[in-house]
């Protein structure tokens, strides 16, 4: 049996179109795993809780344009992370203080990172160094496109500490990028002598 995602039970489910599943979007679904967890190991632990919880709930999902599937499946993976941020992580889901970290103008938008020269998956790696808080808030805002008013709702924070975790995120990333950029550029320098 091929997986169409319409009105299929899980019981309907054989083996080989569980695993077509899984490799299917199993790539995808770590990545954004990664993403929340900000490690391998733990991201792989989110993958397998959630695409259990996928599996299991199949039979509720009801394909209702093209894309549906897919974004219900992320909605799980996000929902699971945080459920496994929440249930086993000791830092809180909100970070205070960052030493040595500046607060930029909470205006301040990801714009000024397009003068920076680094790939995708070096800013994957940025982004995971987020502490918890700030990543938590930076991906929901971003990579979910939450308003701060969901983002406050679903982590149990208010508006006000959403845009501050963002802002002190986003900080973080540019502090980091600049970094990254002046090492790159000393390599370059230093290769031209």
């Amino acid at each position: 049996m091929i997986f169409s995602g319409k009105n299929t039970k899980a019981n309907d489910l054989d083996q080989p179109s569980i695993e077509a599943l899984y490799d299917c979007h199993a790539p995808w679904l770590l990545a954004v795993c990664l993403h929340y967890m900000g490690n391998r190991e733990d991201a792989e632990d989110v993958l397998h809780d959630g695409f259990m919880k996928i599996i299991l709930n199949i039979r509720n999902f009801k394909e209702r344009q093209s894309g549906s599937l897919e974004a219900w499946m992320r909605k799980i993976m996000v929902n699971t992370a945080l459920k496994y941020i929440r249930d086993h992580k000791k830092e809180r889901m909100t970070t205070d203080f960052y030493p040595g970290l500046e607060i930029q103008d909470e205006f301040d938008d990801l714009d000024a990172f397009g003068k920076y020269d680094f790939s995708k998956d070096q800013l994957m790696e940025f982004i995971c160094k987020l502490p918890t808080g700030y990543r938590i808030v930076f991906n929901l805002y971003v990579m979910e496109k939450y308003t701060h008013k969901e983002i406050a709702k679903l982590l149990g924070i208010s508006e006000n500490t959403s845009k501050s975790q963002l802002s002190k995120a986003r900080s973080f990333l540019r502090k980091c990028l600049g970094e990254y950029q002046n090492k790159m550029n000393y390599a370059k320098a230093e290769s031209n002598r």
